[in-house]
């Protein structure tokens, strides 16, 4: 699709009715192909700067944001960031395997950001400059983090259970699904009660009546798993 814009031709990222609505209000969201062509050799000085260490970002970004609306340049690169966006847009949707392995890299951002609301102690900054308590405080992170996921594990598989008694039928695509890094249930301060100090937890149950073997028949790599913390 193409469109005259201000002297230039504007070609629309969109152009097909049933995703037009992924990349904004119609006959706006367009990229300038031309000022592209047009600003091609300072895009590539600029590249080759950048690569060489000959300049900083910091004066990059300073030189590029002087005058932005005038700055044929800054438009340029602007143009050339919503054809990336775009490419990689229609490559997430076209290709299943590259949706997974995205899938996989936002289950270990959501791991860190589980850790960090667990450490919420100052913030999750080591104030400590002894490398030995730098690395207990890691650790002891760690450590509650993989209980409070361990605990939340044992939770979800009760309720599994509690619903296959009822005659819930339990796709195992379903469960791969649900994820552990749950925090609404979670009390960070504690409760201080002396009283279940001599309390000894029952033994948990293992073993889920549920047929995995679909699952694990999958290529791991492919299937996204073994990738997440």
């Amino acid at each position: 699709m193409t469109k005259e814009w201000g002297g230039s031709r504007r070609i629309a990222v969109g152009g097909t009715p049933s995703i037009d609505a992924l990349f904004g209000e119609p006959g706006k969201n367009v990229i300038v192909w031309d000022l592209i062509k047009s600003q091609f050799r300072p895009l590539m000085k600029v590249a080759v700067s950048v690569r060489e260490g000959a300049i900083s970002s910091f004066t990059l970004l300073k030189r590029l944001r002087s005058g932005t609306e005038k700055n044929a340049t800054y438009a340029a690169f602007r143009e050339v960031g919503r054809v990336i966006r775009t490419v990689q847009l229609l490559c997430y949707l076209s290709d299943p395997a590259l949706r997974r392995r995205v899938t996989a890299a936002n289950k270990t951002e959501s791991f860190n950001r589980f850790s960090q609301w667990i450490g919420f102690g100052n913030r999750g900054v080591i104030a400590d400059n002894d490398p030995v308590e730098q690395v207990k405080a890691m650790k002891f992170n760690a450590l509650l983090t993989n209980a409070v996921i361990f605990h939340n594990a044992l939770d979800i598989a009760e309720i599994v259970r509690q619903l296959l008694e009822a005659g819930q039928e339990i796709d195992p695509e379903d469960l791969s699904h649900i994820s552990p890094y749950l925090i609404e249930h979670i009390n960070r301060f504690g409760e201080y009660s002396t009283h279940e100090l001599g309390i000894q937890p029952g033994p948990y149950e293992t073993k889920l009546d549920v047929d995995f073997t679909p699952l694990c028949d999958q290529d791991p790599t492919t299937a996204g798993f073994g990738q997440a913390a």
